[in-house]
């Protein structure tokens, strides 16, 4: 089982984003844009896993405790760099509690066996990633400048920085990745609370 850790947008945010990608992915046709329902703020990729895993994580999860989150979605940025873009994402702002957060699920997740990040936590929402290229964030060697967004870049900035609005997330979800030639489909296995 393919699993990761993440928040859910709720339905005015998503309809909100929906809307902006709808606008500009004649600036980019060649990437491959993200469907408005898989939209998610990615906490912890955990990656493939026996299925017997999903207790001991689901128990290890049980265990956090964090306050709700006031999310704030606004502007837009570039994976690894604007000059050499692979990944097109939308920024999130919450102060130093969304990472807080990530780190005590990084932490309770490596309790497992399951490799801690080796990389801070980038809050980020991702929308588009170049057709064959890496979706990660990362400087790698093989990248130079290229083109991959470079319309979208120019017509975005002739424009005012997106705002999408401020969600309170109140729980966060452990998700089933199903990989297909059509795209990604997540599923919620399991919900926590923040209290």
């Amino acid at each position: 089982m393919r699993l990761f850790i993440a928040l859910d947008l709720d339905d005015i945010i998503r309809a909100r984003i929906t809307r902006f990608i709808e606008g500009v992915t004649g600036f980019a046709p060649d990437a491959r844009w993200m469907k408005p329902e898989s939209l998610h703020l990615t906490l912890k990729f955990i990656g493939e896993q026996p299925e017997s895993a999903v207790v001991k994580v689901h128990q290890a999860l049980a265990d956090i405790r964090s306050a709700a989150l006031e999310i704030h979605f606004q502007g837009y940025g570039f994976f690894p760099t604007a000059k050499s873009p692979r990944v097109f994402w939308l920024g999130v702002h919450a102060g130093h509690a969304l990472p807080a957060l990530a780190t005590a699920i990084d932490e309770k997740t490596a309790s497992l066996g399951i490799p801690k990040e080796d990389r801070a936590f980038t809050p980020h929402l991702t929308l588009a990633r170049a057709q064959g290229a890496s979706s990660s964030p990362r400087r790698m060697k093989t990248d130079a400048p290229n083109r991959n967004f470079h319309h979208l870049q120019e017509k975005l900035a002739a424009r005012p920085t997106p705002e999408f609005g401020t969600i309170t997330a109140r729980e966060f979800f452990l998700f089933q990745s199903h990989l297909s030639p059509k795209g990604s489909r997540y599923t919620k296995l399991a919900s926590f609370d923040l209290k």
